[in-house]
C-alpha cells in the first residue's frame, strides 16, 4: 500500500481520470507522472474507483479511500447488499473470519457495536483499515486466519463468514466443502463461540445442496439487486426446530420487493393447471432462484400455465412480485402462423421450450425490442404455444 497516493494532489489526479472515464489500458502505455508512485499503482485506483461509481457510491465519492486489486473489488458485496445484510444481525459482537475489502463490516457497524474484521492477507488488511479510518467506522481489523482468531477468543453474538470461492488447487468452485473456509466441517467449532452465523455464499449455489451441507438453517435470503441475484444469505441458529423460512429479496430503485415461504411446504403445495387466461405473470429472478414456484401461485391465488413452464396466469390484473403482461393473443408453435403476424421486432422469452432464443430469432427472422413481448412456452395440454403480449403497469 502506496501511502503516497493518498496526497491531495494524487486524489485529486485519481478523481479527474476516473471521472473522465480514462481508458486504462491507454493510461498505462502513458507512464506516470509521478516519480514516487508508478503507472500500475495509479491504474488500479482510478480502475478501483471506477468500478465502485455504480457498486459503491460512498467509497466512489470518498477522497482518500484506497482500491484493491480488481479481482478483491469484484468479489465485494455491493453497497445495496451491505446495507440489506446488515438488518439480518444486531447485537454487541459480531467477528468477519472474511473480512476482504470490509465493505459488509462498514454497515454491520451501524447495528452492532463491536465489530472485527479478519482478513489473512496484509496488504487488503491495511487497506481495509485504512480505510474504516477515512470513513469513520469503528472496526478492530486483525490481519490473520479468522477462524483461528474465533478460536481464541470468548462467546460472540454473531458470526459472519464469505467463504471464498477459489481453491488453491481446485480453481473456482461452488460447493460449500470445496470454498475456504470449509464452513460445514468448521460448524461444530462455530457454534461453540455463537448461537447466530450468517453465510454469504454465491447465487450460483444449490439451495438444496447448501441445505445439506449445513445444520439449523433458520432463513435463507435469495438478494437480487435490479432482478439480477447477487447472492445467497444463510441464517444459522443453534438447536433451532423451526421450519426453514426463504425470503426472496429484490431490491429496485430504493424498494425492497419480498416474497417469503416455508420450504418444506413448497413439496406439499400444489397448483391449478390454466390455458392461457387474459393476464400472465413472470416472477422475478430471485424467486425463480428460490424454487417458491407452487408457493408463489397459492399466495397469490393464480393458475400455472405448465407444471414446469414457471408462468402464471389470471383474469383480473393483479399486484406481482415481477413482470405482468396482458396476453394479446396465444398462436400454436407453428412458422406458417407465425409468419402471417408479420412480427419483426419483439423481445423473446422461452420458458420450458426446445429451442433458444437465438434459434428462434433467427429462424423467424425477429429483431429484439419494441412493445412486443413474446413467450415461447409449453401449455397444460404439453403443446408449444407463443403468448403474444404488451407489458402492463399498476
Amino acid at each position: 500500500m502506496n501511502n503516497n497516493i493518498l496526497h491531495t494532489e494524487i486524489q485529486d489526479f485519481i478523481f479527474k481520470k476516473s471521472d473522465e472515464r480514462t481508458d486504462i489500458s491507454k493510461f498505462i502505455l502513458s507512464g506516470s507522472p509521478y516519480d514516487d508512485i508508478t503507472v500500475q499503482e495509479l491504474a488500479q485506483q482510478i480502475s478501483g474507483r471506477l468500478k465502485a461509481k455504480d457498486k459503491l457510491s460512498l467509497w466512489h465519492q470518498t477522497k482518500g479511500i484506497f482500491y484493491p486489486p480488481t479481482l478483491n473489488l469484484e468479489q465485494t458485496s455491493s453497497e445495496a447488499t451491505a446495507v440489506y445484510k446488515s438488518t439480518l444481525v444486531s447485537g454487541n459482537t459480531l467477528i468477519d473470519l472474511t473480512g476482504g475489502f470490509g465493505i459488509d463490516d462498514y454497515f454491520f457497524s451501524k447495528n452492532i457495536n463491536q465489530v472485527i474484521h479478519c482478513e489473512m492477507n496484509e496488504e487488503l488488511s491495511k487497506i481495509a483499515t485504512h480505510n474504516f479510518k477515512v470513513l469513520d467506522a469503528d472496526i478492530t481489523c486483525i490481519c490473520g486466519d479468522g477462524l483461528q482468531t474465533l478460536k481464541k477468543s470468548d462467546t460472540i453474538d454473531w458470526i459472519y463468514i464469505d467463504p471464498s470461492r477459489r481453491h488453491n488447487s481446485k480453481g473456482k468452485v461452488f460447493f460449500l466443502e470445496d470454498c475456504l473456509p470449509d464452513v460445514p466441517s468448521n460448524l461444530d467449532m462455530l457454534f461453540s463461540k455463537s448461537n447466530h452465523i450468517l453465510i454469504k455464499t454465491s447465487p450460483l449455489l444449490d439451495i438444496h445442496s447448501g441445505l445439506k451441507s449445513l445444520q439449523f438453517v433458520k432463513e435463507i435470503h435469495i438478494v437480487a439487486v435490479n432482478n439480477e441475484v447477487k447472492e445467497l444469505l444463510w441464517v444459522l441458529e443453534k438447536e433451532t426446530k423451526k421450519p426453514t423460512i426463504a425470503h426472496t429479496i429484490n431490491l429496485v430503485k430504493g424498494k425492497t420487493i419480498r416474497f417469503s415461504f416455508e420450504l418444506l411446504k413448497e413439496n406439499d403445495s400444489n397448483v391449478a393447471l390454466s390455458q392461457p387466461k387474459k393476464y400472465i405473470y413472470e416472477p422475478n429472478a430471485a424467486i425463480m432462484k428460490s424454487g417458491g414456484f407452487y408457493s408463489i401461485a397459492k399466495a397469490y391465488e393464480l393458475q400455472k400455465i405448465h407444471e414446469h413452464s414457471h408462468l402464471y396466469t389470471s383474469n383480473q390484473k393483479i399486484e406481482f412480485p415481477g413482470r405482468s403482461f396482458e396476453v394479446l393473443t396465444v398462436l400454436p408453435y407453428q412458422r406458417q402462423i407465425l409468419k402471417k403476424e408479420k412480427i419483426i421486432k419483439a423481445n423473446i422469452t422461452t420458458r420450458n421450450f426446445p429451442e433458444t432464443v437465438s434459434e428462434i430469432r433467427k429462424k423467424l427472422k425477429i429483431k429484439d425490442g419494441g412493445d412486443i413481448y413474446l413467450f415461447f412456452t409449453t401449455n397444460l395440454t404439453n403443446e408449444k404455444i407463443v403468448l403474444v403480449c404488451r407489458k402492463t403497469t399498476l
